[in-house]
């Protein structure tokens, strides 16, 4: 099988290895597309992010689906020829935070296409991978196997609308609209949020956010665009925080409204210097929200049936032999939003 190997920070090549078997209670599935995340980005720029670095060539990818190939012994769930989303975290079922129901904080973690054990977890950006029987999610309904790709990155978007209060009726604002803050937009519109707006600084995002039918989009590169919103101390019940940025932050605290909520979905910089006495005076609640739990299997239920309709995210997909054009086009906001590779 060919395999996507990232050698070095800005450095990939194709490597001939030999086809996994599955051991019991796993399958093989051959991977059909694989979504480029942020955090491959940061390694294939600079070998990782914050203190997670890349000591030795590894293969990326963790945003995955594909068709069940062979199924190991004591397998019941799947059979050749299967359409699968892939989980890409395997908890160790037996740490403190697995026994407390909160597996996405598992303290032995192995998490595909990842650097944060040594030597690192193999990601899914080859022909073929195994996996647990329970990490294949079964595709259902009238969607591709190209738009299950983005599972992965929905199930992070459920999982932060599920840190906030009850959604129904409620006037929304995400900034920040890359992939993630167009799946929490769409996820939100489905939580039944009566108003879902969204704001960023680049036209490609601003484009999209208009044909996902924004209520309103606010394009703040304009220091002001959002002055309104800050009326009467604040007119956003909740505020999904997807980009990071310390100036959004500071955004999302003067529009929320007193009693409001805000989740920050982005990374931020290791300090974010911003004034909190609004969050206090205000009593807004602020919660990180990470990763996913259950909501990996309602990511591929809503996205198979369509009830959450993933393809306007999607700008475009390349064979592996093209990886660093498919990563240059992830990385370039004016052109795409999210980029899949293809190794059908």
């Amino acid at each position: 099988m060919k395999a996507l190997i990232l050698d070095k920070p800005r450095q990939f090549r194709l490597e001939e290895r030999e086809m996994p078997d599955p051991g019991p209670e796993e399958v093989r599935v051959r991977i059909h597309h694989g979504g480029i995340c942020g955090s491959d980005i940061h390694y294939y720029q600079d070998g990782g992010f914050g203190t997670v670095r890349m000591t030795s060539p590894m293969v990326l990818g963790h945003e995955l689906s594909g068709m069940v190939e062979t199924v190991g012994s004591g397998v019941t769930r799947f059979a050749p020829g299967d359409l699968v989303a892939v989980n890409p975290s395997l908890a160790c079922g037996s740490c403190r935070y697995c026994r407390q129901g909160m597996a996405r904080m598992c303290s032995d973690m192995r998490f595909m296409g990842s650097a944060m054990r040594t030597p690192p977890v193999e990601g899914g950006f080859r022909e073929f991978v195994t996996c647990t029987e329970a990490q294949a999610v079964p595709l259902d309904g009238p969607a591709s196997l190209r738009e299950a790709a983005l599972a992965e990155p929905l199930a992070v978007c459920l999982h932060a609308v599920a840190q906030g209060p009850d959604l129904k009726g409620a006037r929304v604002l995400v900034t920040g609209f890359g992939p993630i803050g167009a799946l929490t937009f769409l996820a939100a519109r489905q939580a039944g949020a009566a108003a879902v707006m969204a704001a960023d600084v680049a036209p490609r995002p601003l484009a999209l956010a208009t044909t996902l039918a924004a209520d309103t989009v606010f394009d703040v590169s304009d220091p002001a665009a959002l002055d309104t919103e800050k009326d009467e101390r604040g007119q956003v019940d909740v505020v999904f925080e997807c980009s990071g940025h310390p100036n959004s932050i500071r955004e999302a605290i003067d529009v929320t409204r007193p009693g409001g909520t805000i989740i920050q979905v982005g990374m931020t910089p290791n300090e974010v210097p911003v004034t909190l006495n609004p969050v206090i005076t205000k009593e807004i609640t602020y919660r990180g929200t990470f990763r996913f739990d259950a909501e990996f299997e309602r990511a591929v239920h809503l996205i198979g049936s369509r009830e959450i309709d993933v393809r306007p995210v999607i700008s475009g997909s390349f064979p592996p032999e093209e990886a660093e054009a498919a990563f240059a086009c992830a990385m370039d906001r004016a052109q795409s939003i999210k980029v899949l590779l293809d190794f059908a």
